[in-house]
């Protein structure tokens, strides 16, 4: 079964600045959705390099992947001397990071890491690049984290709102797409979905249960508290992005059967009362989102009219929540792959290469 990839819709937006210095970029995991789509970005924002690495396990060692029209071979990671790398893009899982982003850091070179390895140690900076960009000046370690990509998303949409009135508490629902699980789970969806048109049954390996024609409320490892590790995140790295441990953060993970974009009911209670209207000049003069958000059939984001293949977070269904006096509500939607993971990662390294005189 064939995987229907994620439309290419480069962000008219690359990177337009000159830099006269090159870097030397690794990208760990190249072989996986994350890893090919950050090197399709770096490709598509000019990402100032002299050399681009591609580095995977033994098994993928070898290999091909593209970095525009062009193909590079994929180097062994267990055998590979990170010495002369000047920016890691690590997104090949925690067991990985945990082993090999120190050896990169120790050898000079920024890390970048899309695991979970290192997001809630407190000498790494969690990131969001349109968020908490200033983070990014305490790094003794050399490691970045990027959130999670259901973080990452609600973290750009509500920032603007808790900047202007405080966020007292947040209760959401996310809709995930398979693609967050990886490949093996898109390719899941795919048989099982021409099974059943087919007339035939769906076998579950990766989910525990069919995902195809069905939701699971089930991301990531169940907590004695009863939550998951999934939907733990979303507190525990709310709060540290946005500075903030007040906020009350209230979470339920679904996967649903879509191949790429997550999507968010988000539903707010803000310190202080917002208007509708200015709730809607904050999210519109957001970096990095847009709004789409009029009454009336189709005038909202869903993850394949919008966030699929393209880089904004997209903001909808604004209302004010008739139930608290304080509410707010909006539906959420991004690409998860992209702006969850490869674009802040890159956007991350822009960061960091400005820095430098």
């Amino acid at each position: 079964m064939t995987i229907p990839a994620a439309p290419l819709r480069p962000s008219p937006k690359t990177r337009q600045k000159e830099v006269s210095k090159q870097y030397v970029v690794a990208v760990v995991g190249a072989t996986g959705a994350v890893g090919e789509a950050m090197l399709s970005v770096l490709h598509e924002r000019k990402f100032p390099m002299k050399e681009v690495i591609a580095l995977a396990s033994e098994r993928s060692a070898g290999s091909e992947v593209k970095f525009g029209n062009q193909g590079i071979v994929v180097r062994d990671l267990a055998t590979f001397d990170p010495k002369g790398v000047d920016i890691a893009l690590f997104s090949a899982g925690g067991s990985v990071s945990r082993e090999y982003a120190p050896k990169f850091a120790a050898a000079g070179a920024v890390v970048i890491d899309n695991s979970s390895a290192f997001r809630d140690d407190v000498d790494v900076p969690l990131v969001v690049s349109e968020v908490n960009p200033q983070a990014l000046k305490n790094r003794p370690r050399g490691i970045i984290a990027n959130p999670n990509c259901s973080t990452m998303q609600l973290m750009v949409a509500l920032a603007p709102i808790h900047r202007a009135v405080g966020i007292e508490r947040i209760n959401i629902a996310t809709y995930q797409s398979v693609s967050g699980t990886g490949v093996k789970a898109m390719e899941e969806l795919g048989k099982q979905t021409a099974s059943l048109l087919n007339f035939q049954g769906a076998e579950a390996t990766v989910y525990p249960v069919q995902i195809a024609f069905n939701v699971i409320p089930h991301g990531g490892d169940f907590l004695d508290n009863g939550y998951t590790t999934e939907e733990w995140k979303l507190v525990t790295e709310t709060r540290k992005i946005l500075g903030d441990d007040r906020i009350l953060v209230n979470a339920t993970v679904v996967r649903v059967p879509v191949f790429y974009g997550h999507s968010e009911a988000v539903h707010l209670e803000t310190r202080e009362k917002i208007t509708l209207e200015r709730a809607r000049e904050l999210l519109a003069a957001q970096p990095g989102l847009e709004l789409v958000d009029e009454r009336a059939p189709g005038g909202y984001p869903t993850p394949v009219t919008h966030a699929s293949g393209n880089d904004p977070v997209f903001v909808g269904r604004l209302r004010e929540d008739v139930s608290h006096p304080r509410g707010l509500d909006m539906w959420v939607v991004s690409d998860n792959i992209r702006k969850g993971a490869a674009l802040n990662a890159v956007q991350v390294a822009e960061l960091v290469i400005a820095e430098q005189p």
